[in-house]
């Protein structure tokens, strides 16, 4: 399974913020719309960075609620793993499992094409996991 088929099933709008947003805007975004992680674009819409979850966690911890009233470019971490359309779930798993990271921005052709979380790949594994064991028991069926 590549990155193109999970886009195509979940679809290519990702949620962005920008550098001068603030942590706290960056965290009501967060919940509103049920995600973990926001890319982090400049002007043009290029890749600035990634703010996740954990970021806004790291910065309660150290600098209390005044963080709440940071930029974004205080926390968010500058530099940004990312895949591309045809990477396979095999790539994904191994790129995130190695960096420890949860959540892949998708380039195509230099700009923002999609966005991959762990919960998405494994979503996507369990159903293909499921329709093998479908098949298989299908299979046994009509052999019998």
């Amino acid at each position: 399974m590549s990155v193109s088929h999970i886009l195509g099933v979940k679809g290519r709008s990702v949620i962005t913020a920008t550098s001068k947003d603030t942590v706290q805007s960056t965290a009501q975004k967060l919940s509103q719309h049920r995600i973990g992680a926001v890319v982090v674009v400049d002007e043009k819409g290029a890749i600035a960075g990634i703010a996740s979850e954990r970021d806004i966690v790291r910065a309660l911890a150290e600098h209390g609620a005044k963080s709440m009233a940071m930029p974004l470019s205080n926390i968010m971490s500058k530099t940004v793993k990312t895949c591309k359309v045809g990477d396979s779930e095999t790539e994904l798993m191994t790129l995130m499992t190695t960096h420890r990271i949860r959540h892949l921005p998708v380039v195509e052709g230099g700009k923002l094409a999609g966005m991959i979380s762990i919960g998405d790949i494994v979503k996507f594994r369990i159903e293909a996991i499921e329709r093998e064991a479908e098949d298989m028991k299908s299979y046994i069926a009509s052999a019998g």
